[in-house]
């Protein structure tokens, strides 16, 4: 299935991942799969503090690539697969679109 993304759209979510930071943190959500990870967990293995890793997760969570949930006490980030399939298909929905013989355009998709 192709999703639609605007292109400012996909800009902002390009620019959030371009921090290094934020790129190791969203890495780590989706190694972790749906189930996700507690943020306690997360400043753990990152080795980030605490209010830096508030902020890069703001960012990631505005531009909609993560989202978090409380469960009880404890606040859990989860990557947002859809979205992140979405910036795929964007970045590859042309490729090669003015070749006639395309290599790999398939296999990135």
């Amino acid at each position: 299935m192709v999703r639609f993304m605007k292109i400012d759209d996909a800009a902002a979510r390009l620019e959030a991942l371009g921090n290094s930071t934020r790129l190791k943190i969203y890495r780590a959500l989706v190694r972790a799969g749906h189930t996700g990870m507690p943020v306690g967990r997360l400043q753990e293995r990152l080795k980030i503090p605490a209010s830096t890793l508030s902020h890069h997760v703001k960012a990631l969570v505005s531009v909609g690539l993560i989202s978090q949930v409380r469960e009880g006490t404890t606040l859990v980030c989860h990557a947002e697969y859809d979205t992140m399939r979405s910036l795929v298909d964007f970045l590859v929905a042309e490729c090669c679109a003015e070749e006639t013989q395309c290599k790999g355009a398939q296999s990135a998709a």
